[in-house]
């Protein structure tokens, strides 16, 4: 499968090909801690960016220009004991929409089970079989759920392949000891996004966000109209999904994604576009509602 960005006009150059697929911004907060050695700090910054950016994750080939934005902010909030650090982080990944300069934001997420080990010039390496460390099966398995969620903003459940990598290193950590790889934690925790991504029940989500993307916002610049048109009808859609299976994992990724920009698209929309939208985000995220207000202004 190649992911598919037909939208960007660029010139082709064979020199210009790379393999990998991440264009990643690192960033450790250390503010938390009493006190911290600096370098440490900054050799692991530069060492999970250079392994998240010179991976070749896919078979895929990406032009420079269509490297995955994506953002890792590590927050480091203690160290228990000698080189073992209690963190957390938030991830958020980006795509850019047709015919605009402006990036959708596709994954925002939290994980507050950020539990690794790290050595001053420690090698990150990722095998796919077996179970190597925690950082790098944190790191590797949001790199796959990362370029899962683009591709399906481009293909039709394209990011399947992906989706299953990620799931291999969650049952290769499970038995680690290290929180949030069970099923038995958070219904946000790593395990309930993979399972939701791989759950046949919740194709209709993963489809939906395709048509929202490809068919909405991609064509929102020329037509905005139809465009507000196609991603009602697949919000109600994954609505739908919603009414079944609430508070689930892949629902509250899309809203912690989509909110801001939901709100935007609908809120030039004509009265009638605006109430039906506002009801049913209503029903998909009712603790939005201070935000979903403002589509009725």
């Amino acid at each position: 499968m190649l992911r598919i960005l037909s939208f960007l006009i660029t010139l082709f150059s064979p020199l210009s090909i790379y393999s990998q697929e991440l264009n990643t911004k690192v960033i450790i907060n250390t503010e938390k801690l009493q006190s911290s050695e600096s370098l440490i700090f900054e050799e692991m910054q530069n060492s999970i960016e250079q392994f998240l950016n010179n991976k070749i994750w896919t078979e895929d080939k990406f032009e420079s220009e269509e490297r995955i934005n994506c953002n890792f902010i590590i927050n480091i909030l203690n160290e228990p004991s000698s080189n073992i650090y209690e963190a957390t982080v938030q991830i958020v990944s980006s795509r850019p929409i047709f015919n605009s300069s402006y990036e959708s934001i596709l994954f925002n997420h939290g994980d507050r089970e950020w539990v690794f080990e790290y050595l001053p010039s420690q090698n990150i390496e990722f095998t796919e079989n077996g179970f190597n460390d925690n950082l790098t099966s944190l790191i590797s398995f949001y790199a796959f759920i990362i370029i899962g969620t683009d591709y399906d903003s481009f293909e039709k459940l394209g990011g399947d392949e992906s989706f299953q990598k990620a799931w291999k290193i969650l049952n290769e950590s499970q038995n680690s000891g290290y929180k949030g790889w069970d099923q038995f934690g958070s219904k946000q925790n790593r395990y309930w996004i993979c399972e939701n991504f791989i759950n046949p029940e919740f194709r209709p989500v993963r489809e939906a966000i395709y048509n929202y993307h490809l068919s909405g916002l991609d064509s929102f610049y020329s037509n905005p109209e139809e465009s507000r048109d196609i991603i009602l009808n697949n919000l109600i859609e994954i609505n739908k999904v919603n009414t079944k299976n609430f508070n689930s994992s892949i629902l509250n990724l899309f809203i912690n994604a989509k909110s801001d920009e939901i709100t935007n698209i609908f809120k030039e929309a004509p009265l009638s576009v605006k109430r039906n939208a506002y009801n049913v985000l209503m029903e998909l995220s009712p603790s939005n509602s201070d935000l979903f207000n403002k589509i009725l202004e």
